[in-house]
């Protein structure tokens, strides 16, 4: 009960404490970005997975969900505003750190991170593909329902960059072909809402390690695909039934049933430069799969 009252005082002076809107203001920043480039400064024991889920609530809200996943063995809290002692007496049962880092402002020197902090691989992924769908305006404007400026229009403005030098800590770079692919306005991925109908499909789906868009799909030159790493540019189609409870003879009909469709996913994601990989939940469903197309790349979701 404390926790939830320290909670909502603190929700309550994140209220009083935002300014106003400056009507000048060019955009509004994203709170769920905010959250995002926050939390990145912070070291995770899960690579920021929490985190990512968490980024659209209130920072108070997300900091009491994802506490627990802080590496505290590499953080340091200071009440330097003696803020917490007013929100809660009871130190134990709220924790002096809790209370400080989910401060609607952390004050200077309130909370000291000892080492370097390497951005989480789940926060990492979830700024990269914030900041890939603003390198589509066309598509996320249509998606957010917002006017703005083409990319081409931006390309002509702007000089191109020069290559960046060897040993950069950055994503490796894209082969020239698929640069020149993804420049089709076909191959470029717009994120859309699930299909529908199948919650738990749609929650494996979200589960893909390192999945760039968890709670959409990605489409791609009209054809919906279940997920997209960015990082690795590689396309998923995640097949979640009970396979391995089917006859064998069963079994065999289902796989080449969907062949066909599996066999277009995959030059889709060929001709536009991606990798394809299919996912199944059982060691008899990628056998009969690859017996039947070698070609195909298959992997089993153990966290199905």
């Amino acid at each position: 009960m404390r926790l939830r009252a320290c909670i909502a005082l603190l929700l309550f002076l994140s209220a009083c404490a935002t300014p106003a809107p400056i009507r000048n203001e060019r955009t509004v920043r994203n709170p769920r970005l905010a959250n995002l480039q926050r939390a990145a400064k912070l070291p995770w024991t899960d690579g920021g997975q929490c985190v990512v889920r968490e980024a659209s609530q209130p920072w108070p809200v997300l900091v009491e969900r994802c506490y627990r996943t802080l590496d505290h063995d590499r953080i340091e809290f200071h009440d330097t505003t003696g803020r917490c002692s007013i929100v809660s007496a009871d130190a134990a049962a709220v924790g002096l750190g809790f209370c400080v880092l989910a401060a609607p402002e952390i004050a200077v020197g309130a909370v000291i991170v000892l080492g370097v902090v390497v951005i989480g691989v789940a926060i990492k992924e979830a700024l990269d593909a914030y900041e890939f769908r603003h390198a589509y305006p066309e598509e996320a404007g249509t998606s957010r329902g917002t006017k703005v400026a083409s990319q081409e229009a931006e390309a002509q403005r702007k000089p191109k960059p020069k290559p960046e030098p060897a040993g950069q800590d950055w994503q490796p770079p894209v082969p020239p072909e698929s640069l020149e692919r993804e420049r089709r306005p076909e191959c470029r991925p717009v994120p859309v809402r699930h299909l529908g109908g199948n919650d738990p499909h749609n929650e494996c789906a979200d589960k893909i390690p390192n999945n760039s868009f968890p709670g959409w799909d990605v489409l791609i030159n009209g054809k919906n695909f279940d997920g997209l790493v960015l990082t690795t540019r590689t396309l998923w189609d995640v097949k979640t039934d009970d396979f391995e409870k089917q006859l064998p003879r069963s079994q065999r009909f289902f796989v080449r049933m969907k062949l066909p469709e599996l066999r277009r996913e995959a030059k889709i994601a060929r001709d536009c430069g991606y990798n394809f990989v299919i996912g199944v939940r059982s060691a008899a469903h990628k056998a009969v799969l690859l017996d039947e197309d070698p070609t195909l790349k298959v992997v089993i979701m153990d966290w199905c």
